[in-house]
């Protein structure tokens, strides 16, 4: 086993994003020598971590490989290919009910149920956690797993709105969280519950590396956008094939094998228990917090927009619908980039210094590259870009939220913030299909809608970012 770093501050990070880096504190000798490289380092929190929070994280010891290791990197792959993969691809089933069973709905109120399995799977994430915490995993398994299966399957089934809307809207997003969190088996114990309760997956790999840990959690989460390149494909292949309920009966077997998988590779390389769960109300007043929050919010109403309608957009273009499908693909497939490279330049340039420029260029792209495509060449060039920046904002925004947090709350400032934003990603969906039909066919009303958001909350993380360190181009 490898010597392990007693003095090593250790932070591990969920979700979609990668891990934050890892801060090993200096002698205060060395720290008077050199002001100037004190003065560049990141913003860390004032408060100090609790002895119990220390002792857990400097007593833990990291294999950095062997055969458990990689095997939990790879079931963590699968849980997020297989169950992200899928949300992402509800682009393809958008442009499929829009000309099938829902062709008499508009798309606004089509998509209400692309906008409620993002709800669901954000608002069930703080419960579903807290549940983790009090019966173990074995339980949401087995129910995550049913839930999940049953919702696809009774997808292929279903002809009407409400069929759908309880289906694919709620149900799936339901199962698709139960899913996520019982992937960490007891991860939520390595320092404090909270923080892995969203994506626990990616938590569970980082207890078995320190030195490789962001390429295992870069791996990891590219799983979620390969995912979402794999889908459209076989969706659309499927549905033409087959027709639409056995392409989904099929898309769920694959799903569920996947799941399956990751349930018997995923484990923790941790058994250290803590429990406590509680919200401060400094939370609430932090300014910091609250700015990126607002800027979240924004950002989130406008952010899904594309992954929804850009296969309506390409056959608004007359593009065949067969390659129409290939545009999302590409979308996701930028994502694999975003979600990596976040990994490698937050340590230099600083975790904020990427969060606001990946969400201005998000909305930037559609304001001045989406609105203009009229082919299907450009139209691809747009969704490789905003794939890009939309993962790489995806990626960085915890590990910002980290950041700005003391290490007890920086669970219950997750949850809190991806149970706020849940709402306007909601929203964002049904609105922009209103605006679709308010347009009568033009599509120049959404987009400016999803773009100017999104620049907006740019605008209000780039005013966190101040608020941490007024100086413009510190590494923040």
């Amino acid at each position: 086993m490898p010597d392990v770093d007693l003095e090593a501050h250790v932070t591990f990070t969920p979700v979609f994003t990668l891990p934050v880096d890892i801060e090993t504190s200096k002698p205060r000798s060395l720290q008077n020598e050199n002001l100037k490289a004190v003065e560049m380092t990141p913003y860390e929190p004032t408060s100090p971590p609790s002895s119990s929070m220390t002792d857990t994280t400097s007593h833990h010891e990291f294999p950095e490989g062997g055969f458990k290791a990689y095997l939990t990197v790879f079931g963590a792959f699968l849980a997020l290919f297989s169950s992200f993969g899928h949300i992402s691809s509800f682009g393809t089933y958008q442009a499929w009910y829009s000309g099938h069973q829902l062709h008499h709905f508009p798309p606004s109120t089509i998509s209400w149920i692309g906008s409620l399995q993002l709800w669901v799977f954000f608002v069930s994430g703080f419960p579903t956690g807290w549940l983790f915490d009090k019966f173990g995993p074995i339980w949401l398994m087995l129910a995550g797993t049913i839930i999940y299966i049953f919702s696809i399957m009774m997808t292929s089934l279903s002809s009407q709105l409400y069929e759908f809307v309880l289906t694919q809207g709620i149900l799936f997003g339901l199962g698709v969280g139960l899913l996520c969190v019982f992937h960490s088996f007891n991860c939520s114990n390595i320092q404090f519950n909270p923080l892995h309760r969203f994506y626990p997956s990616l938590a569970s790999t980082a207890t078995y590396f320190k030195k490789y840990r962001a390429t295992a959690l870069g791996i990891v989460a590219a799983g979620s956008s390969i995912g979402g390149v794999v889908y459209p494909i076989m969706l659309q292949r499927l549905f033409v094939s087959v027709g639409f309920g056995w392409g989904v009966r099929i898309s769920g077997l694959v799903s569920a094998v996947c799941c399956v998988m990751a349930t018997l590779c995923v484990r923790n390389h941790s058994s250290t228990k803590r429990t406590d769960c509680c919200i401060s109300l400094k939370t609430f007043s932090d300014t910091k917090y609250i700015l990126l929050a607002i800027g979240s919010c924004l950002v989130a109403l406008g952010l899904f927009i594309p992954f929804i309608y850009i296969v309506e957009y390409a056959q608004h273009l007359s593009i065949s619908s067969q390659k129409a499908f290939y545009v999302l693909a590409v979308l996701n497939a930028g994502g694999v980039f975003g979600r990596i490279a976040p990994a490698y330049l937050s340590d230099s340039l600083g975790r904020f210094n990427l969060l606001t420029p990946s969400a201005f260029f998000s909305g930037l792209s559609c304001l001045v590259f989406w609105i203009f495509t009229r082919n299907l060449t450009g139209l691809m060039v747009f969704a490789a870009v905003y794939g890009f920046f939309s993962g790489a904002f995806i990626s960085v925004m915890t590990p910002c939220v980290a950041q700005i947090s003391d290490i007890s709350q920086i669970g219950i400032r997750m949850g809190v913030l991806y149970s706020v934003i849940s709402f306007p990603s909601l929203g964002g969906g049904p609105a922009a299909g209103a605006l679709l039909a308010r347009g009568h066919g033009s599509f120049d009303g959404m987009i400016f809608f999803s773009g100017s958001t999104v620049v907006a909350g740019s605008l209000f993380i780039f005013l966190s970012k101040l608020s941490i360190d007024p100086r413009l181009f510190a590494r923040v």
